[in-house]
C-alpha cells in the first residue's frame, strides 16, 4: 500500500508544481489586482499541497512522529512569513514572497529526506534569517543615504574577505570561512551583497573614466582575495556581476570585452596554477575517465539524474546518498532522482521567475542607485543558480556553489533571504516613486486648472496688468523644464 501511495504521490506533486510554475508566468498577463491576488492565493494552496504530500510519504516510510512535528512547525513558519509580508509590507511583491517560500519548502522536503538533523538546523537558520530580513525593507525605504557609503562598502567587503585568508579553515581545498562558537560563517556570501552596493554607489556618484578605473581596480581586488582563498565560485560570481553592472551603467561594450578578455586569461592561469581547477575541468571533460580521481561526484550526479528520468523514483525510492555532498552542492541531482526531471525543471523556471521580477523592478526604478542594486542582486542570484545546476549536469565544470534557498548552508541561506528582502524594499521604493509621480501629475493638473479658472474669471483683464505677448508660453516652458530637471534628479 505504501509503495502505491509513493508512486501516486510523485505524479501528483509533479502536476501541482507544474501548475504553480504556470501561475508564476501567467500572472504577468493580468493587470486586474483581484485576479492577481486570486492567482497568488492559488500558488499558496499548491505549495502547501506539495508540502503535505511529501511529508505524508516520509512519515509512511519512516513511521517517526518527529517527521509530523517538523512538518507542523514548517507550516507555521511559511504562514507567518506570508502573513507578515502581506500585512507589514502591503506594497511588497507577493510573487517574490511565494517563490521564496516555495524554494524553501522544496529545500526542507529534500533535506528532511537526506538528513533530518541538517534539515532541522536549516529550519532554525531559516526562521532566524527571515526574522532578521523582515527589517531590511524598512532600512531600504527609510535610509536615503545608502548610496553615499561607497567607501564603507569597499572597506567592509575587502576586510571580511581578508579575515578569511588569515584565519579561515580549509574546506574542500579552499578557505571558505571560519567557525565562531560552533557556528560556521562564510563571509563571501554576505560580501556579494556588500559588493553590489559598493558598485552601485560608485556608478551613482560618477561614470567618468578615471572613477570607473578606480572602481574596477577595487572590484579586481575583491576577486583576487577570493582567488587567493581558492573560493573560485564566489570569485566568478563577483566578476560576472561587476561586468553586468558596468555594461548597464555605461552602455560601453568595450569595457565588457576587455573584462571578458582579462577573465579568459585569468581562467587559463587558474587552470595551471590550481590543482583544484584542473581536477574539476578533467571531471567535466570525462568524469568516467577520472572516476577515482575527481570524477566520482559528477558521475554519480549524472547516474542519479538519468535514473530518475522525467518522473523520478519517488521519495525514499532512490539512492541520492551515493552522491557526495548531495545536501549542498549536488542537491539538484537528488531532487532529479527522486522527484523527477520535470519537477527539477520547474524549480529552474521558478528561479527564472524570481529573476524576471528582479529585472522588472530594476527597469521601473528611477533612482540610479536602486536600479543598479536590483540589477546586481538579480544577476548574482541567477548566475549562482546557473553555476550550481550547470555543474551538477556537466554543462560546465563544478564550482562548488549552493543552490539558493534549496541547498543546505546557513551563510548561503541568510544571504539569499537578505537579498530577497532587499528586493522587496526596492519594490516598495518603486511603488513610492510611482505614487510620488502620480501625485506630482495631479498637483500640476490642479494648478493648470486653477490658472485657467483665474484667467476666465470676469474682470480679470481689468484687475491684472496686461502681460507681454508670449510671456505665458515662456513661463510654461520654464515650468516644464524645471519639472523635467526634477525627474532627472530622481
Amino acid at each position: 500500500m505504501v509503495n502505491i501511495i509513493v508512486e501516486l504521490s510523485k505524479y501528483l506533486m509533479i502536476v501541482l508544481i507544474t501548475m504553480y510554475t504556470y501561475l508564476c508566468f501567467s500572472i504577468f498577463g493580468y493587470s486586474d489586482p483581484d485576479r492577481q491576488r486570486s492567482m497568488l492565493r492559488r500558488q499558496n494552496v499548491l505549495m502547501f499541497m506539495i508540502h503535505i504530500i511529501a511529508f505524508m510519504v516520509m512519515y509512511l516510510e519512516k513511521e517517526d512522529i518527529k517527521i509530523l512535528a517538523f512538518y507542523v512547525i514548517q507550516v507555521i513558519l511559511f504562514i507567518t512569513t506570508i502573513t507578515l509580508y502581506t500585512n507589514i509590507y502591503p506594497k511588497s511583491s507577493r510573487l517574490v514572497v511565494n517563490n521564496m517560500c516555495m524554494l524553501l519548502c522544496i529545500g526542507m522536503i529534500i533535506l528532511a529526506r537526506l538528513n533530518y538533523e541538517k534539515a532541522v538546523k536549516q529550519y532554525v537558520i531559516a526562521a532566524g534569517a527571515i526574522g532578521v530580513s523582515m527589517a531590511v525593507p524598512v532600512i531600504i525605504r527609510k535610509f536615503k543615504k545608502l548610496s553615499e557609503w561607497r567607501n564603507l562598502y569597499a572597506i567592509a567587503g575587502i576586510a571580511s574577505l581578508a579575515v578569511v585568508v588569515v584565519v579561515g579553515r580549509v574546506s574542500y581545498g579552499a578557505k571558505l570561512g571560519f567557525t565562531v562558537a560552533g557556528i560556521s560563517i562564510q563571509p563571501s556570501e554576505l560580501v556579494k551583497i556588500i559588493f553590489v552596493f559598493f558598485v552601485a554607489s560608485s556608478f551613482k556618484m560618477s561614470l567618468e573614466f578615471r572613477d570607473i578605473v578606480i572602481t574596477t581596480a577595487l572590484a579586481a581586488f575583491h576577486v583576487l582575495i577570493l582567488v587567493v582563498s581558492k573560493d573560485l565560485g564566489a570569485a566568478l560570481i563577483i566578476f560576472v556581476v561587476y561586468l553586468a553592472m558596468l555594461y548597464v551603467a555605461t552602455h560601453q561594450f568595450l569595457y565588457v570585452a576587455a573584462g571578458l578578455g582579462a577573465g579568459s586569461v585569468a581562467s587559463v592561469g587558474a587552470y595551471y596554477l590550481f590543482n583544484q581547477v584542473r581536477t574539476r575541468v578533467e571531471a567535466w571533460r570525462d568524469p568516467f575517465a577520472v572516476y577515482d580521481n575527481g570524477g566520482y561526484q559528477v558521475a554519480q550526479s549524472l547516474f542519479a539524474i538519468g535514473t530518475g528520468g522525467w518522473f523520478g523514483m519517488g521519495l525514499f525510492q532512490g539512492m541520492p546518498e551515493k552522491i557526495p555532498v548531495a545536501d549542498e552542492d549536488f542537491i539538484f541531482s537528488a531532487i532529479s532522482e527522486e522527484m523527477g526531471l520535470i519537477f527539477a525543471l520547474c524549480i529552474i523556471l521558478i528561479c527564472v521567475s524570481c529573476y524576471v521580477m528582479f529585472l522588472n523592478i530594476a527597469m521601473q526604478l528611477h533612482n540610479m542607485f536602486y536600479k543598479m542594486v536590483a540589477l546586481g542582486l538579480g544577476t548574482c542570484y541567477i548566475f549562482q543558480v546557473f553555476l550550481n545546476i550547470g555543474g551538477v549536469t556537466k554543462f560546465i565544470p563544478s564550482t562548488g556553489v549552493t543552490l539558493p534557498l534549496v541547498s543546505y548552508g546557513g551563510s548561503s541561506l541568510l544571504s539569499t533571504l537578505i537579498m530577497f528582502a532587499i528586493i522587496q524594499g526596492l519594490y516598495i521604493v518603486r511603488e513610492d516613486e510611482e505614487d510620488d509621480i502620480e501625485r506630482r501629475k495631479k498637483e500640476r493638473l490642479r494648478a493648470k486648472r486653477s490658472r485657467e479658472a483665474d484667467e476666465g474669471r470676469p474682470g480679470k483683464s481689468r484687475d491684472v496688468p496686461e502681460r507681454a505677448p508670449g510671456s505665458k508660453a515662456k513661463r510654461q516652458e520654464k515650468s516644464q523644464g524645471k519639472a523635467r530637471k526634477e525627474q532627472r534628479i530622481r
